[in-house]
């Protein structure tokens, strides 16, 4: 297991993407399935920055964990923002039209279709999200 730690500020994102693009390049990672990755990391950091913290800086730990049997990966995200369940959230209906659709839910709908295995806890203070995605049965 690798963690990184950042302030939870847009600028941050890039070494997060960075931390998360060079685990999954040592594991051989598809080009496809690492910019799969990258959308989900984009959402949920994302989310984190725009919201758990309203005007305070607060942090985001980002655990990358390997698995080997079947290779997966798991991304868990902690930080001790507002607690929120996103996985609670309404998914949007995507049969609407984008300027019909109410504002929100998008991006935690999209992340849920891209990974295997998406769940949430909140847990000595701190919301924890872990994104599973399979590599290679």
């Amino acid at each position: 297991m690798k963690e990184l730690t950042v302030d939870a500020v847009p600028k941050s994102l890039r070494q997060i993407k960075a931390f998360v693009d060079a685990e999954l390049a040592a594991l051989d990672c598809p080009l496809d399935t690492r910019r799969q990755m990258d959308i989900a990391v984009d959402e949920v950091f994302g989310n984190i920055v725009h919201y758990a913290y309203s005007d305070a800086v607060g942090s985001v730990k980002l655990r990358f964990e390997a698995e080997q049997t079947p290779l997966a990966v798991t991304l868990t995200f902690l930080d001790s923002g507002i607690p929120f369940d996103p996985l609670q959230a309404e998914a949007p209906d995507t049969s609407l039209a984008a300027r019909e659709r109410a504002i929100g839910g998008l991006g935690i709908f999209v992340v849920k279709k891209l990974m295997d295995e998406v769940c949430y806890e909140y847990a000595d203070g701190k919301n924890v999200l872990r994104l599973k995605k399979i590599l290679a049965e």
